[in-house]
C-alpha cells in the first residue's frame, strides 16, 4: 500500500489557487490508488506551533531522555514526524508570499529538522530520500526563467535547499503563475496567460497523480 500526505498552507480558503491544484492531485491520486492511505493537514486551519527553546532542545536528544517539559513540547514535532515517516508521497500547496513561502509552511518545515533526518555527507542521502514530493505553487506574477522577476524567486530555490538538507530530493514543482491577473489592473493584459497556466497546472498534477 502507498500513502499520501497532503499539506496546504494558504490563508485564502476556498479562494486559494494552490489548494485548488493540490485538491485536483489528491482526488486523482486517490482514484488511482483506492487502497492507498491518505492524510490531510491544513496549516491555516490547524497551525503548527512555532518552535520555542524547549521544543528545539528536545528535538536534539533521544526522546527517552526527555524531561516532562521536553516531552510535552516535543509532542507537536513527534506527530508531524510520524505523518512524514508514514507517507510515500508528500503533496504540498505552497502559495508565494512576499517572494517566498508562507510562515505557516516554514514553521511546519522547522519541526522536521531533527538529527535523524540529516543527510549523510558522504552520500547526500538520508532516511527520507526515497519519498517523492510534489509542490504546487501559486504566484501572483511570473517568475519563470527569463522573466524580469526571476531573480526574486526565493520560493523554489529555498524549498529545494531546505528540504534537500533533510534528504527530500525527489521534488517536482508545478507552478501556477499570474494568479493576480484577474484582480490587479496592472496585470490585466496577462489574463489569458494566467488562465493557460492554471489549466496546465491542473493537467500536470492529474498526470503526475495517475503515474504515481
Amino acid at each position: 500500500m502507498t500513502n499520501l500526505l497532503h499539506i496546504d498552507s494558504s490563508l485564502r480558503g476556498a479562494a486559494s489557487v494552490s489548494k485548488e491544484v493540490t485538491a485536483i492531485y489528491a482526488n486523482a491520486w486517490r482514484a488511482a490508488h483506492p487502497d492507498g492511505g491518505y492524510r490531510y493537514r491544513d496549516l491555516a486551519g490547524n497551525p503548527v506551533p512555532h518552535l520555542d527553546a524547549v521544543a528545539h532542545a528536545a528535538a536534539q536528544v533521544d526522546p527517552a531522555e526527555h524531561t516532562e517539559e521536553q516531552r510535552q513540547a516535543f509532542q507537536h514535532t513527534a506527530d508531524l514526524l510520524d505523518e512524514l515517516h508514514w507517507a510515500d508521497t508528500v503533496l504540498i500547496g505552497a502559495p508565494m508570499y512576499n517572494f517566498t513561502v508562507s510562515s505557516l509552511l516554514k514553521t511546519w518545515m522547522d519541526r522536521l529538522f531533527v538529527p535523524a533526518h540529516f543527510v549523510d555527507p558522504a552520500t547526500g542521502r538520508g532516511i527520507l530520500s526515497d519519498k517523492k514530493v510534489i509542490i504546487a505553487t501559486a504566484r501572483g506574477g511570473s517568475y519563470a526563467p527569463g522573466t524580469p522577476r526571476e531573480p526574486l524567486d526565493f520560493q523554489e530555490p529555498y524549498l529545494r535547499g531546505v528540504l534537500g538538507q533533510i534528504g527530500l530530493l525527489d521534488i517536482t514543482f508545478v507552478h501556477t503563475e499570474m494568479t493576480l491577473a484577474d484582480t490587479v489592473p496592472a496585470l490585466a493584459q496577462f489574463k489569458d496567460f494566467a488562465a493557460q497556466s492554471r489549466r496546465a497546472a491542473h493537467e500536470t498534477v492529474r498526470e503526475l497523480a495517475r503515474s504515481a
